[in-house]
């Protein structure tokens, strides 16, 4: 059974950064992000925000946009970001397999 909600601390884990680099993010892109709140106010986050996270690390990490920038690029091309990231994820488990049969030999 695949998880449904993730937290702020395994959400970072999965995005490689620190929990308040995510914790800013999801508070600059409020009109993608939308996390639930339990009881005590903790962030749950659903796989479409950790897509949404994913697609803010690339922009902001990777292509070195700002804030701003990125919040443009995702309301006028989000399915080309979302494609992008898609592909390097891919990328990313073809090269780590690779490694490992690299060990392997």
């Amino acid at each position: 059974m695949e998880k449904l909600l993730w937290t702020i601390g395994e959400a970072a884990s999965l995005l490689d950064e620190n929990v308040s680099a995510v914790r800013y993010w999801a508070n600059s892109f409020a009109e993608f992000i939308k996390p639930t709140r339990t009881a005590k106010g903790d962030r749950r986050f659903t796989a479409d925000d950790i897509a949404t996270l994913k697609e803010i690390r690339f922009l902001l990490k990777d292509k070195g946009l700002s804030i701003e920038g990125a919040r443009q690029q995702l309301n006028s091309d989000r399915a080309k970001v979302s494609d992008r990231v898609k592909a390097i994820g891919i990328l990313e488990g073809i090269k780590e397999r690779l490694l490992e049969i690299k060990k392997e030999l």
